[in-house]
């Protein structure tokens, strides 16, 4: 059977079509060769002459296409291949025509392989095929080499990934030279042939092509076009570029993602106004449909110093059983009713966010609450429950613990808390808590005394 390889294929039509300095190139200089806007067509170019099909080729190629349209491959295939076995009688349109049915047949039997090698012997007849014929071959086989090569990348044959990915670019290029001003969606496919390579730079700079062609063309940038760029943008953290596709997304596509990501986006760059502002908005039109949007919308609200607005939105989250009650989500309910001065809501949602927690440091916080509140059994009990759990400063709810005893007027027990304190406080050389602990010890001693002689009297 007559046979060329796939890198010689590709050298004779870069040399028909493009000339040497194209085929060593490659895309390298691609965007270079094509205008934005279609230039004015020109005088009609005079059709390639090709060999005629004769009559005999003709009928065999006709029985061929009933068994393709009645789905009979493998008859059809039968057939082609005992031509093929002949294939030096038949000029180079007739071989084409034999090869493009062949790659058809095995196409439609997933045999990629051979599909693959029956058109590239397609293009090995030039320039004895049709202008449409090539185009069509060109157009194919680089997308058949992208398959292929997405195949390998996940079979993890990065090398041979590459090089397959190499044949699909410089395929399409050749397709491209040879089309009348190709559109944005050829330049899309060869940035999505770059972002598989990992080649992000080439793959930026071919959809800045797209989007800039389609704009002067008066086409729709398509939304899928923009998150591919945003993802670029944010993979190489050109944080400028992420933000203002973004807000194209947002205006023109306004979905939830886009939304919460350029708040993100804004976050990340610590434009902390815009961030609130862009969650607000997302919030007013609806989009803040999960449990970390709102949790994530209430924590900008209280860093804003807008308490009072979080603890709403963040009620309303729970009440609709869009936010889940954890223990993370209740406490921060809980700071929110806390931070806007609302101590009697803050406690039973601190009391339901201590019990779900892991460690004690919602039982210290409330055992606080109690405090301020003049509640001091249940302080004392809060301090005790925390110290139980675990918490981040152990004597610091001891000292609580003491105040709650005192305030209980259980001044011996108060005064064991805070002896033992100080103690363990000057062996880890906590000097706050020392300090504590030994003005409270003498405030209790000089408390002794005042009680010894009211007694006295």
């Amino acid at each position: 059977m007559y046979k060329q390889s796939t890198r010689t294929v590709l050298r004779s039509l870069a040399a028909v079509v493009l000339g040497a300095a194209l085929a060593a190139g490659g895309a390298a200089h691609a965007q270079s060769q094509y205008p934005l806007v279609c230039p004015e067509p020109t005088a009609k170019k005079k059709p390639r002459t090709i060999p005629h099909v004769n009559l005999d080729t003709a009928n065999r190629l006709g029985k061929v296409q009933e068994f393709v349209d009645a789905d009979q491959f493998a008859e059809a295939i039968e057939l082609l291949e005992n031509m093929a076995e002949r294939i030096r009688r038949y000029n180079g349109n007739e071989r084409a025509q034999i090869h493009n049915m062949l790659a058809y047949a095995y196409y439609e039997l997933d045999d990629i392989e051979k599909t693959i090698y029956q058109y590239e012997q397609v293009l090995a007849q030039m320039p004895d095929i049709a202008e449409g014929m090539e185009l069509t071959t060109l157009n194919q086989l680089s997308k058949l080499y992208f398959t292929e090569a997405n195949d390998f990348q996940e079979a993890g044959q990065e090398a041979r990934a590459q090089e397959w990915f190499q044949k699909a670019l410089d395929t399409m290029d050749v397709w491209m030279a040879r089309s009348e001003c190709p559109g944005p969606d050829a330049h899309f496919y060869v940035a999505q042939v770059y972002y598989q390579m990992k080649n992000f730079d080439k793959a930026i700079e071919r959809l800045e092509l797209v989007v800039a062609m389609s704009r002067a063309r008066g086409l729709l940038v398509r939304e899928q076009w923009w998150q591919m760029l945003q993802y670029l943008y944010f993979e190489e953290e050109n944080w400028p570029k992420v933000t203002e596709v973004l807000e194209i997304l947002v205006r023109d596509f306004p979905k939830r993602m886009y939304w919460v990501n350029l708040a993100s986006v804004y976050g990340e760059t610590e434009q902390y106004d815009k961030q609130l502002w862009t969650m607000e908005a997302a919030h007013t039109a609806g989009f803040l449909e999960m449990d970390s949007d709102i949790r994530t919308y209430t924590g900008l609200l209280l860093n804003a110093d807008l308490p009072n607005r979080a603890s709403k939105y963040l009620q309303l989250g729970f009440d609709d059983e869009v936010v889940e009650r954890t223990a993370t989500a209740m406490q921060m309910l809980g700071q929110a009713y806390q931070v806007g001065k609302d101590i009697d809501k803050a406690i039973p949602v601190y009391e339901e966010a201590a019990e779900l927690a892991e460690d004690g440091n919602t039982y210290d916080n409330l055992s606080l609450l109690y405090q301020q509140k003049d509640q001091p059994k249940e302080c004392s009990a809060a301090a005790e429950k925390a110290l139980d759990k675990g918490v981040r400063n152990e004597l610091a709810t001891r000292i609580t613990l003491g105040v709650c005893q005192f305030n209980m007027h259980e001044l011996n027990a108060a005064r064991d808390t805070f002896v033992e304190v100080r103690r363990e406080a000057r062996e880890a050389e906590a000097r706050t808590e020392e300090r504590s602990a030994r003005q409270w010890l003498t405030y209790i001693a000089n408390e002794r005394k005042r009680l010894d002689e009211l007694d006295s009297r």
